[in-house]
């Protein structure tokens, strides 16, 4: 589908590290959905984000949309699966304390794993991905010594080439359709 790498959402990445080098990022890719459907498939009314700063901004993207959330609930990735009936979504968290990947087809959870232990993967087809997986550096296996550079950046190009959206950094500088949780 697509030829993403971690090089190419690096710039995503860094918008969303701390100055102490933690990534706080929770994104999902949704093929063929305008922002306005996104959002309202999660329940999300469009709107300024509530007083906390916690909320979602959905960017149109080349192939559909890319959610990204504001706040620590995970309600994107966790309801990627209603994102994608009738289509594909792949989503990705990490934060301080937790990580993960999940891509989802018509309401199904196909594959899902952490970040960083691929080899304890789940779903109804969890080896889809695998291909690409090995390709963008991620551990199988499971015996990669250390962690992955750049597991975020990684995810993210995995979310393109799972649902063939792409957000480009210029379409991101745009304007997004904001709603509170």
């Amino acid at each position: 589908m697509s030829g993403a790498t971690a090089a190419t959402y690096a710039w995503l990445c860094e918008e969303f590290t701390d100055g102490t080098g933690e990534t706080w990022l929770c994104a999902c890719f949704v093929r063929d959905l305008s922002p306005q459907e996104a959002l309202r498939r999660i329940d999300v009314t469009p709107g300024s984000p509530s007083e906390s700063g916690e909320g979602v901004a959905a960017y149109a993207a080349g192939g559909g949309t890319v959610l990204i959330e504001y706040g620590w609930a995970r309600t994107v990735y966790d309801r990627v699966d209603l994102l994608s009936v009738g289509t594909s979504a792949a989503a990705m968290y990490m934060n301080i304390k937790n990580d993960g990947f999940t891509y989802c087809a018509d309401g199904r959870r196909i594959t899902t794993f952490s970040l960083y232990a691929y080899s304890l993967r789940k779903g109804t087809d969890p080896d889809r991905l695998q291909t690409d997986v090995e390709d963008l550096g991620m551990d199988v296996d499971g015996d990669q010594l250390g962690f992955l550079d750049d597991p975020v950046s990684s995810a993210l190009a995995l979310a393109e080439r799972a649902t063939g959206v792409h957000l480009s950094s210029a379409r991101f500088a745009r304007p997004a359709l904001i709603g509170s949780l």
